[in-house]
């Protein structure tokens, strides 16, 4: 993750900022969102549901869900690792097969080199990161990307219409968010979370928490780290995790944990899962 990277087959906008993508499934708006709280430029891109820009629907607001590493959400050319979530095509079916609702989908591009600052909230000795940044990211978030956002595009306010989530590191910091501003986000979506990070200090501090958003999809695989000893450790964290959010009072119908036997850390195992996951998130 070297630096910001756009697909070079985009074709850009009639509007100077804003580009569209011409790879995704659907409407897909890519905008250059220079922050102030972390003092540099990425992309935000904006997936729209069918029928948006319909004048019967002029009216209308919709959900959001906003997903970190926004890069390796829709499009395979911009992705890491060559291979992206599906989020459009997934997002796209659901919605014309009427299992969710028409929902806006917000990915927030990572930092390249900055990524693991701005997704680690504390400091860590492995890997070795003192100065770490992602007690800013909530405030970047919800003060920044979610007000651009809303005064960009239709939508609907309210923890039952914000979700949030990500991967790894991303679903790290999104727990973090979640706890740092309660009552802002209603539906969590966590794939294969990096709890071990700073000596599991997240896990710790979520034990003291009682009020927690309405749904949450938490996922892993049994095959994360390459090793037998630190596959079961992702997993016992996962678990643990889930033992604390059922303390907590999430029962069945808020909380999904999906263990994946055989899955590993990587886009292609979110993308399998983030159907079941938009389902129970969103799902009507």
């Amino acid at each position: 993750m070297d630096g910001i990277q756009t697909n070079e087959n985009q074709p850009t906008a009639a509007s100077p900022d804003v580009i569209r993508a011409g790879s995704a499934t659907g409407d897909l708006r890519i905008h250059e969102f220079k922050s102030s709280i972390f003092h540099n430029t990425r992309f935000i891109r904006v997936w729209l549901p069918p029928g948006y820009d319909e004048t019967s629907n002029q009216g209308r607001r919709y959900p959001v869900l906003y997903l970190n590493d926004g890069q390796n959400l829709f499009e395979s050319a911009t992705s890491f690792t060559g291979v992206e979530w599906q989020v459009d095509e997934t997002a796209d079916r659901l919605i014309r097969e009427g299992v969710i609702a028409p929902m806006i989908v917000v990915g927030i591009d990572n930092a390249a080199k900055d990524r693991f600052r701005e997704y680690m909230p504390h400091r860590s000795l492995q890997p070795m990161m003192l100065r770490v940044q992602g007690r800013r990211y909530p405030d970047f978030l919800i003060k920044e990307v979610m007000p651009f956002v809303a005064g960009s595009y239709r939508v609907a306010t309210g923890p039952d219409n914000t979700g949030l989530g990500g991967s790894s590191l991303g679903a790290l910091i999104a727990l973090y968010t979640a706890l740092a501003w309660p009552g802002v986000i209603g539906r969590l979506l966590l794939e294969s979370p990096a709890l071990w990070a700073s000596n599991r200090q997240l896990i710790r501090e979520c034990r003291a928490r009682k009020a927690w958003p309405d749904r949450i999809f938490l996922a892993t695989g049994t095959a994360e780290a390459g090793r037998a000893d630190r596959n079961q450790s992702v997993v016992d964290d996962v678990r643990e995790l889930a033992g604390i959010l059922g303390r907590a009072g999430l029962n069945e119908k808020r909380l999904r944990v999906v263990i994946e036997d055989g899955a590993s850390h990587h886009e292609s195992a979110w993308a399998r899962r983030f159907p079941e996951a938009l389902a129970f998130l969103f799902g009507k």
